[in-house]
């Protein structure tokens, strides 16, 4: 992909963060705490994964790559923040620019193919448990994770690389911090394809996810009714209510994001907030809502963090 770079400007400028000098170091501060914890946290669940033998089923070999993604956003996100917060610099060079706007639509992407396999995972082993190991076998489930990374990462270099072509006529990225659409609106040129592209993606990640996760839900819903015994009933619903609790704050505020660029009419500020509450809460909260909702992660995340202690002690 060949980035124009010999166009003016070669360095943008993003909104202000409107941060007054005694708020810096507690702004920073915070920042970092967050970023620490987004790391900590999806790490966490990363090696008890990967670590544990017991744990290398399809649903968890699934979800290991959530953290993976969760970090490529929070980490295309946060230290250009931080840096910015500490220099008092909102400027950003284009190279840069451009491969945190590429980073982010990667994460975004890539949430929604993630969550949208592991409802058909929980589907498949609700609804035809019998079926299950044959259609999630260690050969299927390598293409299932192999095609959810290869769809994202073209669909996404397809938008990019239609970017590329483009110089830019103003500097101003309206956003805190780099997107696709925040670039072509800097873009004086007719940038139609880019536009229909974007939504056509837009539509498809999103309504392809929605329409997945809707079937698989309903059909998971109708087993669990007929299903008498009460304790598989119960683990299938908690599973379930789990993954259903990240797919709708993602679908949410994913939709929002979308929308509010599309429509002057939305208060730059809500549309601010939403963009940036994209890239902090669903980091922050999978690990706390797969690690504490999951027995078996939380139960080997408690027992090393008491092997931990105890050798300590001894020690």
């Amino acid at each position: 992909m060949q980035l124009n770079i010999t166009g003016f400007p070669s360095v943008f400028n993003m909104e202000p963060l409107d941060i007054s000098s005694s708020g810096i170091y507690p702004a920073f501060f915070l920042g970092m705490v967050t970023y620490c914890l987004i790391v900590a946290g999806n790490l966490t669940i990363f090696l008890t994964i990967a670590l544990n033998r017991s744990l290398h089923k399809p649903m968890y070999l699934l979800l290991i790559n959530l953290p993976i993604n969760d970090l490529i956003g929070a980490t295309a996100f946060f230290p250009q923040l931080i840096s910015s917060i500490i220099l008092q610099n909102r400027s950003i060079s284009y190279p840069a620019c451009f491969l945190q706007a590429l980073l982010v639509h990667l994460y975004a992407g890539g949430a929604y193919i993630i969550l949208t396999a592991m409802a058909y995972d929980r589907y498949m082993a609700i609804c035809h448990p019998l079926r299950y190991n044959t259609v999630m076998s260690n050969v299927n489930l390598v293409k299932i994770i192999v095609s959810v990374w290869t769809v994202d990462v073209v669909l996404i270099s397809v938008l990019f690389c239609l970017l590329a072509r483009f110089q830019f006529c103003q500097s101003l990225i309206t956003d805190m911090y780099c997107n696709n659409p925040s670039l072509v609106k800097l873009i004086c040129e007719n940038t139609s394809v880019n536009n229909y592209y974007g939504l056509l993606l837009s539509s498809f990640l999103q309504g392809m996810s929605l329409i997945t996760v809707i079937f698989t839900y309903i059909q998971i819903l109708i087993a669990c009714l007929v299903n008498k015994q009460s304790d598989t009933r119960s683990k299938a619903l908690r599973t379930c209510a789990t993954h259903l609790t990240v797919f709708v704050l993602f679908q949410l505020t994913g939709i929002f994001t979308v929308l509010s660029h599309r429509f002057n009419e939305v208060s730059p500020y809500l549309r601010r907030s939403v963009g940036i509450s994209i890239l902090v809460f669903p980091p922050i909260l999978n690990p706390l809502i797969y690690g504490l909702n999951t027995k078996e992660i939380r139960t080997r995340v408690i027992h090393f963090c008491t092997k931990k202690t105890i050798s300590g002690f001894n020690e």
